[in-house]
């Protein structure tokens, strides 16, 4: 596989087993490289409510391409904000997909995972607000270059069946987003049934699974801390 820039991570997972006995090999279940990122909106009841969203009676999905992610080891590089406005922060647990699912029963799905991790899907909400209001899609609010940065793979048999996984986002020392699993409104093997359903899944796939409340702006010199049980990951914001 070729380097990029937005493509760095085979090289982050392998870093990752350095420091964490439970990061998954480079060659173990999960194959590289990732075909798409498939983002769910709405997840948890109190985001829809603090940006005024009905909350969704099915799963709202949306894809980012593989272009768009890259490793939280590069740092976080902001859109110029003069011409695009505020980027937004989303802290989000991740599943990677070890085998293709394509109308998945549930047993089939929780012998999908090959990988977890914690994931930052950036927005630019100033131009998603204004392509909302035009009934536009989303792409160019977040599918930019670098708007899916994602932390090191973890092995997904420590997680249980995803029922109960908490984690945070702390920028400048300050928790900014709390995370609960058991909060999401359509859980993590639900989610993969019912995507799959949709449209074809193959292995390498990466599935945000939605934000908790707390969103907001990034701030060039910010300090964040993705934490994930005793596993954490730090970055700043350029």
């Amino acid at each position: 596989m070729s380097q990029s820039s937005h493509m760095p991570l085979a090289n982050a997972i392998v870093a990752g087993i350095n420091e964490n006995k439970n990061a998954v090999s480079a060659t173990q279940q999960i194959r590289e490289p990732i075909g798409k990122v498939v983002c769910v909106g709405r997840n948890y009841a109190a985001h829809a409510h603090e940006l005024g969203n009905e909350i969704p009676t099915t799963p709202l999905l949306f894809i980012k391409p593989a272009s768009a992610v890259v490793s939280i080891r590069q740092g976080i590089i902001r859109p110029n904000d003069q011409v695009l406005g505020d980027t937004h922060y989303e802290a989000e647990l991740c599943v990677q997909l070890a085998n293709d699912l394509s109308a998945a029963t549930l047993e089939e799905a929780k012998q999908s995972i090959g990988g977890v991790t914690l994931g930052l899907d950036l927005t630019l909400r100033d131009l998603q607000s204004e392509l909302k209001e035009k009934s536009h899609p989303w792409e160019r609010a977040k599918c930019f270059d670098g708007s899916c940065v994602l932390a090191d793979w973890l092995a997904p048999q420590a997680f249980g069946d995803f029922s109960n996984v908490e984690y945070q986002l702390y920028i400048n020392n300050e928790l900014a987003q709390d995370g609960d699993s058991a909060l999401m409104l359509y859980p993590v093997y639900e989610l993969l049934v019912n995507i799959s359903h949709a449209f074809s899944l193959q292995a390498g796939d990466v599935i945000m699974t939605g934000t908790p409340s707390g969103v907001g702006v990034l701030h060039a010199g910010d300090q964040l801390k993705l934490a994930l049980g005793a596993h954490e990951w730090k970055a700043q914001v350029q």
